[in-house]
């Protein structure tokens, strides 16, 4: 029979190294109040004895804040207090917030500067499909960041390039 794991009395994040852990970080929703959005995470940090953080943070113009955080075992106040470095990072990537050290990332919801018009548009949006499926990455989402359109408009985008003949047609005609 396995011998279970044994969970430390204390978390002691001051002990470990963020190496030692897995954050995930997962969008939950969007706020939209007076203008401004805020948008909300669930972050989860993991470590191999058993040991685990869950935090809920949110993301908005006025900055970065924890909502909630479960620990077990619990945290003592330095450990929370570095939580925040531990998890400032992988939440900046899965926002797209500036990182602390200055390195700018691209906003998630921002529209482009400027916008493909008329001809341009179909062999843009092919590249930008193309480019997406190479990756692994979902090319209808890579549509929406590079045109600003909605999941919708960017389908339609999609299938003019491929009415041009610049993609592959959907389904195959038997």
């Amino acid at each position: 029979m396995p011998e279970p794991t044994r969970v430390p009395r204390s978390l002691r994040l001051c002990d470990r190294c963020p190496q030692d852990g897995e954050v995930t970080v997962r969008h939950a929703w969007n706020v939209r109040a007076d203008g401004s959005l805020a948008s909300w995470f669930d972050v989860r940090l993991v470590f191999a004895d058993g040991a685990s953080v869950e935090a809920l943070a949110v993301v908005s113009p006025e900055g970065v804040g924890l909502e909630d955080v479960r620990a077990r075992p619990a945290l003592g106040l330095d450990d929370l207090a570095l939580l925040g470095e531990w998890l400032e990072d992988p939440l900046a990537e899965a926002c797209g917030a500036a990182r602390a050290d200055g390195a700018p990332a691209a906003v998630r919801h921002a529209r482009p500067a400027v916008r493909p018009s008329g001809a341009e548009t179909p062999p843009m949006v092919a590249r930008e499909y193309r480019t997406a499926q190479e990756r692994g990455a979902d090319p209808v989402l890579a549509v929406m960041r590079a045109t600003g359109e909605s999941r919708r408009g960017a389908l339609r985008l999609i299938g003019r390039a491929r009415d041009a003949g610049l993609l592959t047609p959907r389904h195959l005609r038997r």
